[in-house]
């Protein structure tokens, strides 16, 4: 059984969309480093920097990065649509994997914790920093959605593990917004796979209405 260290609204939607799309058994474990009720010695324990989604697998070793996960995942169940089954396009869905991880995810993580970022700040400066970083990483989400073309979705007919991710990420520091307006027709597709019959279940326990 592989086990998923989550909390509700996190980059953990993602991993587990995957884990039930490939019927992985799997057992959730509530921590995160900003809920002090949450098990958060336990996380600590296998992941120092008490990062969520951590995945520990059935062999007991673990993984970090939603990207890695979601590219192991599909490299362990290749009959499932995590990954593309042709080079090509396989090759273009790991690229984006890494993008969100490497553009999107980082500029989050800078525009929600700027503390971590500039010692001493006060609340000027934390306002700009916070500014600067939403607007790198919405200007990332428009070369994300310029390079990235849906057939209708970045699977292909069927979401896979980078359309999952997509949706995810997506859903922080008003990037849907920015969207609205800057690209609309990514939005669109967006939407599109949270409510997918594999997603929607997921995100409704993440995200209830």
């Amino acid at each position: 059984m592989f086990t998923l260290f989550s909390t509700q609204g996190s980059g953990s939607a993602a991993i587990e969309v995957a884990l039930e799309r490939v019927g992985a058994p799997y057992r959730v474990v509530h921590a995160s480093s900003w809920e002090p009720d949450s098990a958060q010695a336990e996380l600590r324990q296998v992941n120092p920097l008490a990062q969520i989604p951590t995945l520990r697998l059935p062999d007991g070793s673990v993984l970090t990065e939603s990207a890695a996960i979601l590219m192991h995942l599909g490299l362990v169940f290749p009959d499932s649509p995590l990954l593309p089954s042709d080079a090509a396009s396989r090759a273009q869905a790991i690229r984006g994997l890494v993008f969100i991880a490497a553009s999107c995810y980082s500029a989050v993580s800078i525009s929600d914790y700027p503390e971590r970022w500039c010692a001493d700040i006060d609340a000027p400066a934390r306002e700009r920093l916070v500014r600067g970083a939403r607007a790198q990483l919405h200007r990332h989400w428009e070369i994300f959605a310029d390079q990235f073309v849906a057939r209708p979705l970045f699977g292909g007919a069927q979401p896979g593990g980078l359309d999952f991710l997509a949706a995810v990420v997506s859903k922080w520091s008003g990037t849907r917004a920015h969207l609205r307006r800057a690209r609309p027709e990514f939005l669109a597709t967006l939407k599109l796979i949270e409510s997918h019959p594999w997603v929607a279940p997921v995100f409704e326990r993440h995200w209830p209405a």
